[in-house]
């Protein structure tokens, strides 16, 4: 894996060359781009770029005075893209990262080859009778606080492992690109604002609107036993709504790609190899 940064983006994360295949690689709310480290060695037909995105692992913040809209993270990626010189690309998103792929594929058909979904199929919605509840919510949630500071890198790992599903080696993947030095201890580095409440949110029949236009084939990876993240019935209607889908249920929990990652990772590329048409790529 070769880290990168591009200055004029923002942007930063890392690349494995084994293929020709083009794909992007989106993480998960507060991971970083070593979330899809374990699924590296199974890729091996592809040109992985794993992305952090804004605010996460070593990629910059928003500016100062602005928020995180849900929407700019597609514009993210697709400069991202245009930076590799990539016309067309495959997508790996997992939760956050599927759902933002999902937006990508559904504004940008003639762009995305196919799309990979690990436990994220469109974004957080809203009932249609909840913006005044949602905008309230995010003025009162919209603040600086203390930011918790670990005594050294193991203690920061173990809280991370203990508040979440990926254990122990998946915390410590995640704090490569994602601890900082913080006075005589360390901290999560991602910025603040992220954990805001969003003054934003779709509702459920734009979010199936959307679904419905994506024109790639995608790969519906979910965990079994469920994760519970997304309720079934709701996970339900919008694989229905997924015109052209393949299903892969595979145990884990909700990051069952860095549990797992021989199982998912092989079935991923199985998935690549039947839709690696040409990359068109332009050279930089």
């Amino acid at each position: 894996m070769t880290p990168f940064h591009w200055p004029e983006l923002g942007l930063s994360g890392w690349r494995q060359s084994r293929g020709e295949t083009p794909v992007l690689a989106l993480h998960g709310w507060l991971d970083n781009a070593m979330s899809f480290a374990p699924l590296a060695p199974f890729l091996s037909g592809s040109d992985l770029v794993a992305l952090d995105l804004p605010g996460h692992g070593q990629s910059a913040s928003r500016p100062s005075g602005t928020r995180y809209h849900f929407d700019d993270n597609v514009f993210d990626v697709l400069a991202a893209a245009d930076r590799l010189g990539w016309r067309r690309f495959h997508l790996i998103g997992h939760s956050m990262g599927g759902a933002i792929g999902t937006l990508v594929a559904a504004a940008c058909p003639e762009r995305v080859i196919s799309m990979v979904n690990i436990e994220g199929l469109g974004p957080i919605a809203a009932a249609q009778d909840q913006s005044a509840p949602v905008l309230r919510k995010a003025i009162r949630g919209s603040h600086d606080r203390p930011r918790r500071r670990h005594q050294d890198r193991a203690s920061a790992i173990g809280a991370r492992a203990r508040h979440s599903d990926i254990g122990t080696r998946g915390a410590t993947l995640l704090a490569e690109r994602g601890l900082r030095a913080d006075g005589d201890g360390v901290i999560w580095g991602h910025d603040i604002r992220l954990t805001w409440p969003s003054s934003q949110r779709y509702t459920e029949c734009q979010v199936l609107e959307i679904i419905a236009g994506i024109r790639c084939p995608a790969l519906a990876i979910y965990s079994d036993p469920p994760s519970g993240l997304i309720a079934l019935r709701i996970l339900q209607r919008r694989l229905a709504a997924l015109p052209k889908r393949v299903d892969f249920t595979c145990p884990g929990g909700h990051h069952l790609h860095m549990r797992h990652p021989k199982r998912v990772g092989e079935r991923i590329q199985e998935f690549l190899d039947d839709h690696a048409i040409s990359a068109e790529i332009d050279p930089e």
